[in-house]
């Protein structure tokens, strides 16, 4: 393929200046949290009785897959007890209640109740922090139940395993499985701003190039990474099933009608895509099909003018060079 015009360093530069999450806000972020978490494993410390028992950092910025466009971040709490509420609405309400006996410096209205977590808003940064509840019986491997934000149901889940299902693929593949997976998720993004019906969720993204990180595809050439992504969703037609055995066998995975189905790396019963009508589906495979296309024409185009316009197919008109 031709790199004449626009190469890999192109695509990272792009990258680094218009998807990745500044380092310094990224670090800026992630102390935030942490403070957070301190501030109730002191709360803990104190009343060892209390029933929220662990705060973990988690979705796209703990593993490092940020876009420079977050505006809020996930932080997953351990909540146990008899007590504890298993109605959502009930269990929100019960959180909220906590964090503000834990935080007694924050006023009320930065500590609210939402659909399915409870927001907690930083004055000073602006920054909102999703406080999302986990229902916790003692497991050792911080197993419990978590308010999905998909639907709200309870849905059986390890923070830490997912962390570290993470973390496993980005040490095979340096710094370039998380830079693939950020240009993925910009260019779903992309797609959402000029359809808004368009569904991709960040996770599928993430469990899609995990599988074909794991196939021993080279990450490290990103138009090529690029072009491998849109090709197995356009072969697949996003109907072969995706399953990992980091933490369970693939024969535990039961019999499922979904028409797509990518199964949570740390649950054999989850399949994170079951919500994914067929017409979604094909939704995603035509958008995949189209940027497929254009990184072809790009590759092979005669001009820079020409191979630009083919690369703003892709990533829309913040692509310059």
């Amino acid at each position: 393929m031709s790199r004449q015009h626009i190469n890999h360093n192109d695509i990272a530069r792009f990258a680094q200046d218009k998807v990745n999450l500044p380092q310094d806000k990224a670090n800026e972020y992630r102390a935030q949290a942490r403070r957070l978490r301190e501030k109730l494993e002191g709360y803990i410390g104190e009343h060892p009785d209390f029933s929220l028992r662990k705060m973990l950092l988690s979705g796209s910025l703990a593993k490092g897959t940020a876009l420079r466009s977050i505006n809020d971040i996930d932080v997953a709490c351990y909540v146990s007890g008899a007590d504890a509420p298993h109605e959502v609405s009930a269990l929100l309400k019960y959180l909220a209640e906590r964090l503000r006996k834990a935080f007694p410096n924050f006023s009320t209205d930065q500590v609210q109740p939402q659909t399915y977590c409870v927001t907690v808003s930083f004055k000073g940064s602006g920054l909102d922090v999703d406080v999302v509840p986990i229902i916790y019986d003692g497991d050792p491997q911080w197993y419990g139940n978590l308010v999905s934000q998909d639907d709200g149901s309870f849905l059986k889940t390890s923070i830490p395993l997912h962390l570290e299902f993470a973390r496993k693929r980005k040490q095979a593949n340096e710094t370039h499985y998380a830079q693939v997976v950020r240009l993925a998720k910009y260019w779903v993004r992309m797609i959402k701003r000029e359809n808004e019906n368009f569904r991709f969720k960040s996770f599928m993204v993430e469990l899609v190039l995990s599988h074909l990180a794991d196939q021993g595809i080279d990450f490290s050439d990103y138009p090529e990474a690029l072009q491998q992504f849109f090709t197995y969703i356009a072969r697949s037609n996003l109907r072969e099933r995706i399953v990992f055995e980091d933490y369970y066998d693939a024969s535990d995975v039961g019999s499922l009608t979904d028409p797509v189905q990518i199964i949570d790396p740390v649950n054999e019963e989850n399949n994170a895509s079951r919500l994914y009508t067929a017409a979604q589906a094909d939704a995603i495979v035509d958008a995949a099909l189209d940027a497929g296309d254009a990184i072809d024409a790009a590759l092979a185009a005669p001009t820079k003018q020409k191979t630009l316009y083919y690369w703003q197919r892709v990533f829309g008109s913040a692509f310059q060079m």
